[in-house]
């Protein structure tokens, strides 16, 4: 018989459930005190020692979990060596479980499990014994404890804590790199048999992974393995009990593992070779177009860089590097002309940026790739000669003075004529023109320093074969000054001089200006036109002046006020010289020399009232005026009379009400069916819209005959109103719509007319009276006129 089949054997016969017979036995003690065993042992003094022995003798129960069968199993007896036989003893049990759990025979001491128990839920339980005498029940024996133990059986598989694992790994790791550690856990227990001892295998996963069988750790199986041919993995893993053996529990958990990416792949163009064009015409930055490497890696280990390391277009083009489409941008870096060169050929590498040291073997981690640009011909508008004019003029210069020429030429080959052409909008004055063959600049109107020192000019050049095909450039003309402007008083002056003034004394500083604008700075020289008797001028040599008296004493009777020429000249060619008068007045004046009164006639009025008296009445002013106000304020806000101010006051008033009637329903003031037929008059009604406060007895008037006019009815009827006493006294509008019964002018109504105008024959209007005279001649007249025409 082989080692694994007493191994299975064993194992079967722990699986099979054996009843305990442990006895806790009593020793007989009638005073319920231990006494020794009869055994003797030495002391240390050579005497004999004796053992007490304890009055119960007991052991652990084991009991096997997931007991099956039908009736109640058997856990163990309790017996007293007090016991027997004859009943007089009864067995108590008290404890975990106990009279539900477990139950006991209290005569026999026989102790059963009721139903089944999970060792994994309560691994013992501890239960107290007593034995006592059933007619006094008394105890026999003091209570003692004891264990019931659960035996365990492998009856719980291993379980993972999660169902799906998430690992990772480095693509082109070596053999036995950890990826991942899986656990899994059993609940049997671990210290009785090999019922909770696992064993870790691989179901699914072979051979790319293996597991550690005691660990549960994955490691790689196979070297060199490449995300680029395959990035995911599905890794079965199985845990089972009883150390893997057969007939042990299992369970099994999946772990999904992803290679990561290195930077094992270089770049790569997909051609050595590419092709562009651009027209010469493309601004600076302009992009031409765009080369790709693919890298088969992802992330930052297929960044790549591109730049141009070798060509003859080096310094015409640039190239960028688009970061997240991993495109080499090239550019233009400088203007092209397809005169000048027709194509280039450059030498661009792309290279990636992060490379990983470990996998040099695998490089060069760089490729490069020629591109060739070719540059086309475009019909290129006129280019000046520079890219900005600078022109310096006098503004004395004569009408149709050039001053400045413009030069552009067509840069094609076909060199096609330039025609040049101002922007109004830069000349709206139309001070300049310019030349549309030879792009001279001459002037149109006269220029004015003082009015603008600069113009700036925008000139346009376009070719003749291409009109729509412009450039244009700016054209910056300073204009120089001349001495053509005098100076002048810098302010008004407003100058006096005091009668007790003496001879020399300083009266007044001047000063000037002038617009123009020397070289040298301004210097103005001053001077008086003619010599004067009372006054002087002496220049300080710094562009300004001082007025000097030039005799003891002035006086207001005399002279009030003298007018002083002064003569300003300026030093710049040619000199130009004004003059500007100075107003004096005499002016009485203080000791001090401070101005108290410049008028003449103030020395005619008396010494009259004083400072207080004008404050008084300027006061009453105000006090009248503000009485005014008030007055007028009080006589707005009085109410306004009424219209009519008493009842008996009678009158012929229009009086506003400000309401709207009620329209055609409104019969409350009038009733418009009598109108209408006036053979159906009733005796008059009193008005219902206003209660009348004399009531006078009603009148019955006649009612109209058939035939009565209808001029002759509303004439009655007005001369009824305006003799009836109850009538309102206001104005009332009523509607007569009343038309008389007949009338020998028949209808006027031009629907039954003839269609035509000739049918129709107005003669017999003049037979009706003066008043149709005009509607006569109209018809009448209009018809001779037809006849004549």
């Amino acid at each position: 018989m082989t080692i694994q089949q007493v191994l299975l054997l064993v194992l079967l016969w722990m699986w099979l459930p054996h009843p305990c017979h442990t006895e806790m036995l009593f020793r007989r003690t009638p005073d319920l005190r231990p006494k020794s065993f009869g055994g003797r042992a030495l002391g240390n003094d050579g005497k004999a020692v004796h053992r007490q022995k304890r009055g119960w003798m007991w052991n652990q129960f084991f009991l096997l979990e997931e007991y099956t069968g039908s009736d109640y199993q058997y856990v163990g007896k309790l017996h007293s060596d007090q016991d027997k036989g004859d009943g007089s003893l009864k067995y108590i049990l008290s404890g975990d479980g106990a009279g539900t759990l477990f139950i006991i025979d209290e005569k026999t001491g026989d102790i059963h499990a009721t139903r089944r128990i999970d060792r994994e839920e309560k691994a013992f339980y501890t239960l107290r014994a007593q034995a006592i005498n059933r007619r006094t029940l008394r105890p026999v024996e003091p209570e003692s404890e004891f264990v019931i133990k659960i035996h365990d059986i492998n009856d719980n598989e291993p379980t993972f804590p999660e169902e799906i694992y998430t690992a990772s790994v480095p693509e082109m790791s070596v053999v036995g790199t950890s990826v991942v550690q899986v656990t899994a856990t059993d609940a049997d227990d671990p210290s009785y048999g090999n019922s909770a001892r696992i064993i870790y295998s691989i179901l699914q996963g072979q051979p790319y992974f293996s597991v550690e069988p005691e660990t549960g750790i994955i490691r790689t199986a196979l070297p060199n393995m490449n995300r680029e041919n395959r990035e995911q993995y599905q890794v079965v893993i199985q845990a089972k009990d009883m150390g893997g053996q057969m007939g042990g529990l299992s369970g099994t958990t999946t772990v999904n593992i992803t290679l990561t990416d290195v930077n094992d792949n270089p770049p790569r163009f997909p051609q050595s070779t590419i092709h562009l064009r651009i027209p010469e015409s493309s601004p600076v930055g302009t992009a031409i177009g765009s080369v790709k490497a693919t890298d088969a890696d992802t992330g930052k280990n297929a960044e790549v860089e591109y730049r141009i390391i070798d060509g003859d277009g080096t310094d015409m083009f640039d190239i960028v590097t688009q970061k997240d489409t991993q495109e080499g941008i090239i550019t233009v870096r400088k203007p092209l002309d397809y005169e000048t060169r027709r194509l280039y050929t450059l030498k661009v590498e792309a290279e990636n940026t992060h490379v990983d040291p470990r996998f040099y073997y695998l490089g060069p981690f760089k490729d490069t790739i020629i591109v060739k640009i070719s540059v086309e011909d475009v019909d290129e508008p006129p280019v000046f000669s520079r890219s900005s004019y600078l022109f310096e003029v006098h503004e004395d210069i004569e009408l149709g003075t050039i001053i400045g020429t413009v030069m552009a030429r067509d840069p094609d080959s076909a060199s096609s004529p330039i025609r040049f052409s101002l922007d109004r909008h830069t000349d709206l004055d139309r001070i300049f023109n310019i030349h549309s063959g030879n792009g001279s600049i001459y002037t149109s109107k006269p220029l004015d320093r003082e009015i603008s020192q600069w113009h700036n000019l925008s000139v346009i050049a376009a070719e003749i074969s291409n009109p729509k095909d412009t450039t244009r450039v700016p054209v910056y003309v300073r204009i120089l000054d001349v001495n053509d402007n005098a100076p002048q008083f810098a302010v008004f002056y407003d100058t006096f001089v005091c009668e007790n003034a003496r001879a020399g004394q300083l009266i007044q500083t001047i000063s000037a200006v002038d617009k123009d604008d020397p070289l040298g700075g301004q210097k103005f020289f001053f001077s008086l036109a003619a010599v004067n008797p009372n006054f002087t001028v002496q220049d300080n040599e710094d562009n300004t002046a001082r007025i000097l008296t030039r005799r003891n004493g002035f006086s207001r009777h005399e002279i009030s006020t003298y007018l002083l020429p002064v003569v300003i000249s300026d030093n710049d060619y040619p000199i130009q010289s004004s003059t500007g008068t100075l107003t004096i007045r005499v002016c009485a004046c203080d000791s001090r020399g401070n101005m108290q009164s410049c008028s003449a006639e103030a020395l005619l009025l008396p010494a009259g009232l004083s400072t207080g008296a004008l404050v008084a009445i300027l006061l009453c002013i105000l006090i009248l005026l503000v009485i005014v106000v008030l007055f007028a304020a009080l006589k707005r806000q009085r109410k306004k009379e009424p219209l009519i101010l008493s009842k008996e006051d009678i009158r012929d008033n229009i009086v506003s009400y400000n309401d709207e009637g009620g329209g055609e329903e409104d019969t409350q003031a009038f009733d418009i069916g009598t109108l209408r037929n006036p053979a159906a008059i009733e005796d008059k009604k009193l008005r219902r819209d206003i209660i009348p406060e004399t009531l006078f007895v009603p009148r019955r008037t006649p009612s109209a005959p058939d035939n009565t006019d209808v001029r002759d009815f509303i004439n009655q009827r007005l001369k009824e109103h305006d003799t009836d006493p109850s009538a309102p006294p206001y104005d009332s509008l009523a509607t007569y719509a009343y038309e008389g019964n007949d009338s020998i002018a028949e209808s006027l109504s031009s629907l039954e007319s003839g269609t035509t105008e000739g049918d129709q024959n107005y003669d017999y209007l003049r037979e009706w009276g003066p008043r149709f005279n005009k509607l006569a001649e109209m018809y009448g007249g209009g018809e001779s006129d037809k006849d004549t025409s």
